[in-house]
């Protein structure tokens, strides 16, 4: 009997042991998580995905590179609902498509620099990424006669050198904190609507693209679905802050 008992004394202070050993691991690996956070909490090599906003405000946000067909049906959606869109367009795409860029700028919504040649930004010297901004740009505003300072990596790609290049030429770079993911072939239309209404909140940057299955006919339910619930759909210009702002580490923008 004793031996027994000692037997389970010994199992018994083990597992002790082996406990605290796991708590101080998992402490140790929270209190190394919050110094990492708070040392990085600020960052400026990173863009803005979202706005730190007491309003009920977000922004459409949609990526033009491919097709044109359904712009005009996009453009009469947001107007039925008042929204305010923003469409970040492909130098290539608006010199194939003037007349869309110029409809787009025409009906009151914003047109925004997505690149040249929707080139992989990350991969580019920083000579090549200024390029591809300012050619974009300059492409725009020969048809808008307006110039943009806001632009988008494509493919949502980027480095320290991109936000690094286009802050120095004095762009806001912009991403998103709600993906739609409207461009996947097995996304279905309720499934896009569950994304984006299950994570949009205040200051929300929404992507969309144009020329896709599901998007014009899952946006009316989308815009039906923020408008009922007190948002206001503003272009990406209105929502962010032009100045006195942070960047914290998970690319919500905040006041300074």
């Amino acid at each position: 009997m004793k031996i027994l008992y000692l037997y389970q004394k010994y199992i018994v202070t083990g597992l002790l042991i082996l406990i605290i050993i796991i708590l101080i691991s998992i402490n140790g690996h929270l209190a190394r998580r919050a110094i990492v956070e708070a040392s990085g909490q600020y960052r400026e090599d990173i863009p803005i995905y979202s706005v730190d906003c007491q309003d009920k405000k977000c922004s459409i946000t949609f990526d033009c590179a491919w097709g044109a067909d359904d712009i005009p049906e996009i453009l009469d959606i947001l107007d039925r609902y008042n929204a305010k869109g923003t469409f970040f367009i492909v130098g290539l795409w608006a010199e194939k498509f003037p007349d869309m860029v110029k409809l787009i700028s025409e009906r009151g919504h914003t047109v925004a620099n997505h690149g040249y040649s929707h080139a992989h930004m990350a991969q580019l010297p920083e000579s090549k990424i200024e390029e591809e901004i300012e050619r974009c740009t300059d492409t725009l505003e020969k048809i808008t006669g307006e110039r943009t300072n806001l632009f988008r990596p494509p493919y949502g790609e980027y480095n320290a050198a991109t936000i690094k290049t286009a802050k120095k030429l004095g762009y806001f770079t912009i991403q998103w904190d709600v993906d739609s993911l409207d461009w996947k072939k097995d996304m279905s239309e309720q499934d896009i609507y569950n994304r984006v209404i299950n994570r949009v909140g205040y200051g929300s940057i929404i992507l969309f693209h144009n020329d896709t299955k599901y998007t014009v006919k899952v946006l009316p339910s989308i815009l039906e679905n923020l408008t009922n619930n007190g948002y206001t759909c503003v272009s990406v210009s209105d929502l962010i802050m032009k100045e006195n702002y942070k960047i914290r580490f998970d690319g919500k923008q905040i006041k300074d």
